[in-house]
């Protein structure tokens, strides 16, 4: 990768980023002249608008792979395809938000701008190579997410999912940042590549090690990894529900990101030192009902299989880490989508019996939900099989056979809280609350996921190669 001092060019590295803040700015402004009617909402295709212009312009940097702005930001393959799937992340839950946000009467611009805000500190968290640059993408994210947590500011639920975001973020972030200290200490910079050298030359002293177990903690809350967890089943059943679909595929693969960067291009040489730790978060994870939470639950167990392919510390590993960050983005947003479509006046639509009787109401809905269900459980021939068969398979291959067993046995005892669901949808005719209609947003939304998720269970190719090739910045074997 080449090095090169800020210049006029720079800008140009980051101009998805641009076209992003001018876009977010865009739509704070068309709230602003039309908050008055109701009648016409400009936001939610201005924020579609951003979004896509944004990925349109990232085209641009498919295959580039050069550092800018003095060795702070990353232009390379790993954070393109990252960067690709944030936005692809933040078009489906803008999609699936139009109908929710007029049921609970809350006004669009700002939402949309907070989702457009997020979305931009995970592009830069996606691209960062200095620790300073990492953090203020993190943070970037963060902010956005614990206002958009409580952004209900009737519902009890929802201010409470804030204030325990908001607090335990908090405290996360100040482990995080001492652990950070620690290694500027121990390396005298804050660029990866340069702590990497240095910690290689002087080896994991104590002081290194803490400095790895801190951080770890801090990325370990972001992830939502056992026993770092506690504050995701709370907030993201009180959270609106397709932001607790955004943070639970967006934030997480955003974390996943940084984490990658830290431990992969930074303290690539004292890996021994920290697979051991990330191998019993990944058990823990794995081994540790209202649907939303439900699934958050299950947005949890996901964080330890991704970590095997971490632990797995090779570039298969790493691709395979990738691979199921995409797959499971289409799987989670697709059943989070179905929840916020049973959300309606006389219905909350985020408890297990309001998927009673799906089937003979909207068979279409029913058998989305099906799919995702089998997807998320690892069943072929869905997506999500083919990305657990890629993480097991990382693992084995590198001697990790107790790891790959243990994330086998967790599949097979999720399939019950799946199955579960697919037995309200199907068995149960207990029908409750108004007509289930599918609005075209929605319907778009669900589209995208479902074909995805089958897809890239029958011809999954072309993501291996694309996280092959963001897999390989990191030069490992």
């Amino acid at each position: 990768m080449q090095n090169a001092g800020f210049v006029a060019a720079d800008f140009y590295y980051i101009l998805p980023e641009i076209v992003l803040t001018v876009g977010a700015l865009v739509v704070l402004l068309i709230d602003l002249v039309f908050m008055d009617r109701d009648d016409l909402n400009l936001t939610l295709p201005a924020s579609l608008v951003t979004l896509l212009g944004t990925a349109a312009v990232l085209f641009l940097f498919v295959g580039v792979d050069v550092t800018a702005a003095r060795g702070l930001l990353a232009i390379d393959g790993f954070a393109t395809i990252f960067k690709f799937l944030f936005l692809f992340a933040a078009v489906v839950t803008v999609l699936m938000s139009s109908a929710y946000l007029r049921v609970e009467r809350v006004p669009a611009g700002e939402y949309y701008f907070l989702i457009l805000t997020a979305t931009l500190g995970m592009m830069f968290m996606a691209s960062a190579v200095d620790l300073i640059t990492l953090f203020i993408g993190l943070e970037t994210m963060a902010v956005s997410f614990y206002i958009l947590a409580g952004f209900l500011k009737t519902n009890q639920r929802s201010n409470e999912a804030a204030v325990k975001y908001y607090l335990l973020g908090a405290f996360s972030t100040g482990v995080l940042l001492y652990g950070m200290s620690l290694l500027y200490a121990v390396s005298g910079s804050t660029n990866l590549s340069e702590i990497a050298v240095a910690v290689g030359a002087q080896g994991s002293d104590g002081l290194t090690i803490l400095a790895v177990i801190l951080i770890g903690a801090g990325m370990g809350f972001k992830i939502a990894a056992v026993p770092f967890h506690m504050w995701a089943p709370d907030v993201y059943e009180g959270a609106p529900t397709p932001i607790t679909a955004y943070l639970s595929v967006g934030s997480k693969a955003a974390a996943f990101a940084m984490l990658l960067r830290i431990f992969a291009e930074g303290l690539s040489t004292i890996m021994p030192d920290w697979q051991v730790f990330f191998w019993w978060l990944a058990v823990l994870t794995m081994t540790v009902s209202n649907i939303k939470r439900m699934l958050a639950y299950s947005s949890i167990a996901h964080s330890g299989y991704v970590l095997i392919g971490i632990v797995a510390g090779t570039s298969r590993g790493w691709t395979a880490a990738i691979v199921y960050l995409v797959v499971y983005a289409f799987m989670q947003l697709g059943a989070f989508a179905i929840v916020t479509m049973l959300r309606r006046r006389d219905v909350v639509g985020d408890e297990l019996k309001d998927l009673s009787g799906l089937y003979a109401r909207s068979p279409v809905a029913a058998i989305a939900m099906l799919v995702f269900m089998l997807s998320l459980g690892g069943i072929p021939p869905t997506a999500g099989f083919m990305g657990k068969i890629w993480i097991f398979g990382a693992a084995i291959d590198q001697g990790f056979i107790a790891l790959a067993v243990i994330g086998v046995v967790n599949s097979a005892i999720s399939l019950f809280y799946y199955i579960r669901v697919v037995v309200f949808m199907w068995i149960k005719d207990e029908v409750t609350g108004s007509e289930i209609a599918i609005e075209p947003a929605m319907a778009t939304a669900l589209g995208i996921t479902l074909v995805g998720s089958i897809l890239f269970g029958v011809y999954p190719q072309p993501i291996f190669e694309q996280a092959q090739a963001a897999a390989s910045a990191f030069l490992l074997p």
